[in-house]
């Protein structure tokens, strides 16, 4: 088991006392399906989590199916009793459930009109994201994601001396692998969000809570040691501005939709001719 599928085993219990960033970023990723012409069947939630963007994504999309996928089973059956047990009894559609690692998806190709994804991609190879997405989905099907940037926790790492999540890719070098896996004209916007906290200890806390110290590669860790978060403490003083100690999060938003082929199955090229009228 990988330490990010184990860390969020762990944390479901405690996951939707500290998600208050997750929902927020999910509300206002939903609401980037506002100006976007899209009628899906199915609908897939990668990394869906404790599923709080599911509800949302059913009442805008009633007719679909609305799939959950995660690598977690903790973080499934949690997802799993959101939908009231009336639904089921009436025979309402509720989520369907899928545990698996969402670079791997367990679904036959072409079989979903959209793939949505908050808040998952920092924590998997997005490249292998892509891939996948751009096999599940339909022609002309649209991938929507959000992700963290580069400059998240720009303070943390300032007060520890190290990156607290390294290797986070930027919007461009997302847009490129949106391209190589076959997605068109890729749409990215970036925002900073600033939460606050009255000490680094609470902090720490509430990325505790959703899993998010333990899942970060080995080199990060140093942000549980005592001696540390004493040093970072003091130094992280400097940044306290009306009684609150400021927490950035760099905010990546996503779209493309799955462009046409360019490449038969058997890996030959496809090229289009147009004829052109006589003279």
């Amino acid at each position: 088991m990988s330490p990010a599928r184990r860390a969020f085993e762990r944390a479901a219990a405690t996951y939707d006392s500290a998600d208050a960033l997750h929902r927020e970023i999910g509300r206002r990723l939903v609401e980037h399906l506002d100006p976007i012409r899209v009628d899906p069947s199915r609908v897939l939630d990668l990394g869906c989590g404790t599923g709080s963007q599911l509800e949302a994504l059913a009442r805008r999309f009633p007719r679909a199916e609305i799939v959950g996928i995660d690598f977690s089973r903790s973080m499934l059956r949690r997802a799993a009793g959101r939908a009231p047990w009336w639904k089921r009894a009436v025979g309402v559609r509720t989520p369907r459930f899928a545990c698996a690692n969402v670079e791997e998806l367990p679904l036959a190709a072409a079989s979903a009109g959209l793939a949505f994804s908050n808040l998952a991609l920092q924590w998997c190879d997005a490249k292998a994201v892509f891939a996948e997405a751009a096999r599940v989905l339909e022609k002309d099907g649209l991938l929507l994601f959000s992700t963290l940037g580069p400059d998240t926790l720009r303070e943390l790492r300032a007060a520890f001396g190290a990156a607290p999540f390294p290797g986070l890719a930027d919007m461009h070098d997302l847009g490129d692998a949106l391209v190589a896996a076959g997605f068109g004209q890729p749409v990215m916007e970036m925002e900073l969000l600033t939460l606050e906290y009255s000490t680094l200890e609470a902090l720490l806390e509430d990325l505790h809570a959703v899993g998010a110290l333990a899942a970060a590669p080995a080199r990060s860790r140093g942000l549980a040691s005592r001696r540390q978060r004493a040093a970072a403490a003091q130094a992280y003083e400097a940044r306290r501005r009306d009684g609150a100690l400021p927490a950035t999060y760099e905010v990546v938003y996503g779209h493309a939709w799955k462009a046409a082929a360019r490449r038969a199955a058997d890996g030959r090229q496809v090229i289009d001719f147009v004829r052109t009228p006589r003279p």
